[in-house]
């Protein structure tokens, strides 16, 4: 969560900065593509207001953003989900506004770009939310487990070195490749003391089963505690 609350920091200070900048400072060339544009052109934008009011969207991001932090103090499950999605939607549909303030002749154009931009943006990062939420489990079959879902795989009983029922989840310290969520972690990711390993976890539901198989490192766990003891006991029993 600290990682998180600083990446967030980091995020308002620099809208903060380059809004500052690009407002007060008239620094224009910190906006993307402007000093591409031929001398007359920058001139008729200016006095369209554009790269004001760019400025000004990255100062209203960073302020809408500094109203949300606090929420990551409070028990609000989703609040890095909320912080991360206002921030996209805030300056996505900005960007949209903004093509209003672009030269006429381009104007329509900026609009459908924008917009497909926005549209795209939006739905891939549902289509990540959806899959990033969707639940696991452990299925017991007759010669090996397998873990559902995104990250999931199978193994054979006889490729189990260890299992073992945790009261406390490890720290985790990076996340290598998967979905750090509010509530849930599911993939690849370093945990302090055990290395890269594959998780599939419930936050604050403990206990946590921890597995090695073939080589790999496993946490997983219900959202039900005895769910969690029944996946170890039966994994306990195939390994006998």
């Amino acid at each position: 969560m600290g990682f998180l609350i600083g990446v967030q920091l980091f995020l308002i200070f620099m809208f903060l900065f380059f809004g500052w900048a690009i407002v007060k400072k008239q620094w224009y060339w910190l906006i993307s593509n402007f000093n591409g544009r031929s001398k007359e052109v920058q001139e008729r934008l200016i006095e369209n207001g554009y790269p004001q009011r760019v400025g000004k969207l990255m100062l209203a991001t960073a302020v809408g953003m500094g109203i949300l932090l606090p929420l990551s103090f409070t028990a609000f499950e989703y609040s890095i989900d909320v912080q991360f999605g206002f921030m996209i939607v805030f300056l996505l549909g900005g960007l949209i506004y903004l093509s209003k303030y672009e030269l006429k002749e381009k104007r329509n154009r900026s609009y459908i770009i924008s917009s497909i931009i926005a549209i795209g943006t939006v739905g891939f990062s549902g289509v990540l939310f959806y899959l990033g939420y969707q639940d696991f489990e452990l299925k017991e079959h007759q010669d090996s487990f397998e873990i559902t879902g995104m990250y999931g795989d199978e193994w054979n009983y006889s490729e189990i070195q260890t299992v073992q029922l945790l009261e406390e989840m490890p720290e985790v310290v990076l996340k290598q490749n998967g979905f750090g969520l509010a509530t849930m972690s599911k993939g690849q990711f370093k945990v302090q003391s055990y290395g890269s390993s594959l998780l599939f976890i419930h936050k604050g539901s403990s206990p946590y089963l921890y597995i090695e198989a073939d080589g790999k490192k496993i946490f997983i766990n219900s959202k039900n505690p005895e769910q969690t003891k029944e996946w170890y006991e039966i994994l306990v029993e195939k390994t006998k």
